[in-house]
């Protein structure tokens, strides 16, 4: 399996393998046990061990290594290709169109326009294959344009909304 994570800005390939992992194509042998209800996770990579203090926040994990502190999001394939199948248009500013990912349903809208929404909200709850899909704002900003309701079939790409500064 292939992880994308991103530690303090910095961008690392991962590819988990039985008693090895890839980092950016660097074979490293590793192991780790994490400590029952202790936060510490027991390393030792290529024959050198280390301990890291990891704890959950609520975008991603603080990780806590010989004295320096990092934050680190964990994106999987999967995830990574639903983002991009989003078609999360638009960059920090300007503004985003959220695409449906799937053919669908729409199940819920649980913003209006104007509203002002965070990254990591959820913006549209759609219906497909069986499963409900919650849409995320890709950043902060002002819903724009909603062009769907619950309700509404839509295709793959379709523009669901706008999010702007």
């Amino acid at each position: 399996m292939k992880y994308y994570a991103t530690v303090d800005d910095e961008e690392f390939v991962i590819e988990v393998r039985k008693g090895q992992i890839l980092v950016n194509g660097e074979l490293l042998e590793m192991d780790f046990q994490q400590m029952p209800g202790s936060g510490v996770t027991s390393l030792l990579i290529n024959n050198r061990s280390l301990e890291a203090v990891v704890e959950e926040q609520e975008e991603g994990w603080q990780v806590l290594i010989q004295g320096e502190l990092y934050q680190v999001t964990v994106d999987d394939e999967r995830s990574r290709r639903l983002a991009s199948a989003r078609g999360i248009l638009g960059h920090e500013d300007g503004e985003a169109a959220i695409k449906s990912p799937m053919p669908g349903i729409i199940i819920s809208v649980p913003v209006s326009e104007g509203d002002r929404v965070h990254k990591g909200d959820k913006v549209v709850i759609l219906e497909s294959m069986k499963m409900e899909n919650e849409l995320r704002a890709p950043r902060d900003g002002q819903v724009s344009h909603i062009k769907v309701q619950a309700g509404d079939t839509v295709e793959k790409n379709q523009v669901l909304l706008t999010i702007s500064d």
